[in-house]
């Protein structure tokens, strides 16, 4: 079966975004792993696959499946991607839209420059959120990690985050901590973990292990929930630039009760269409 798609990016946090195919499953977890592939498949952070609309008021209901196959309840970079996508098909009224996904609701804004702002709701802290196992809510959690006690702040943005405050991001121990925290038994579902430099109240330093994934170039819901730990232990203001390996994303958070906006670039790489059964790619427009 061929399916088109088209190859986007927010950063370099990329994905391949596809219509879900009338009548069909989505693909299986193995023929997901295979498309991820940089070298034999066509390359991909997250797959996003769009659903007809299933609230009113809504343009999609969007799923999203990691590198690794498995299906995950959000992502932040993916959700302005596929604003971007649906404005480009006339999708966006007054340059704004809503989509649905197993996340929640999202807003989303068409901003000047090529920018997409979305809403990614309100910061959840309560650990069953996550989930997290911790017998009541705490600002910072201890967390044994192969003998050693490291410090994390947890919080839900439609997905779960383990948040590190570290010295130095460059020098933070991503590929060591990022898959034992990712695979960490008080997280039964797995969790992403960012690891934050606060260079000062306005201005961050992240980098985020993905579950499922890995490290990846950018992280929406990652810079969410590290600038809403970062507010929420009283060291970041309001309005926060986050620096991540592929650029910037700003971040805006009043506060507790409060919706998170994420806004950044979203950009098409170029289209093609894959047969999901072989994995066999063809490439077509570059940037159309």
């Amino acid at each position: 079966m061929r399916v088109d798609f088209t190859k986007m990016h927010g950063l370099g946090n990329d994905f391949i975004v596809f219509d879900a195919p009338a009548g069909a499953t989505p693909p299986s977890a193995a023929e997901l792993r295979r498309l991820a592939d940089r070298h034999t498949g066509i390359g991909f952070d997250q797959a996003l696959m769009l659903e007809p609309p299933r609230r009113e008021g809504t343009a999609t209901y969007y799923r999203i499946f990691n590198a690794d196959g498995q299906e995950v309840e959000q992502c932040g970079n993916g959700a302005r991607c596929i604003a971007a996508l649906l404005a480009q098909r006339g999708k966006a009224r007054d340059g704004e839209l809503a989509m649905d996904s197993p996340g929640g609701l999202i807003r989303a804004r068409i901003e000047a420059g090529g920018l997409v702002s979305v809403d990614m709701g309100v910061p959840d802290f309560n650990p069953a959120a996550l989930p997290f196992d911790a017998s009541t809510e705490a600002h910072v959690y201890l967390l044994d990690v192969g003998g050693s006690e490291v410090e994390i702040g947890a919080v839900s943005m439609g997905n779960p985050h383990a948040v590190l405050t570290v010295a130095s991001a460059a020098a933070a121990p991503v590929d060591r901590l990022g898959p034992a925290i990712e695979h960490h038994p008080r997280f039964p579902k797995r969790v992403n973990v960012g690891f934050m430099e606060i260079v000062d109240r306005n201005h961050i330093i992240l980098r985020v292990h993905e579950r499922g994934t890995g490290e990846t170039l950018a992280c929406g819901t990652g810079a969410c929930a590290a600038v809403a730990v970062g507010r929420r232990h009283g060291r970041l203001d309001e309005r926060v630039s986050v620096r991540v390996a592929g650029g910037e994303l700003t971040i805006t958070w009043p506060g507790p009760g409060k919706n998170i906006w994420l806004t950044g670039p979203a950009e098409v790489s170029f289209t093609g269409s894959v047969d999901v059964n072989g994995a066999h790619a063809s490439r077509g427009a570059e940037n159309p």
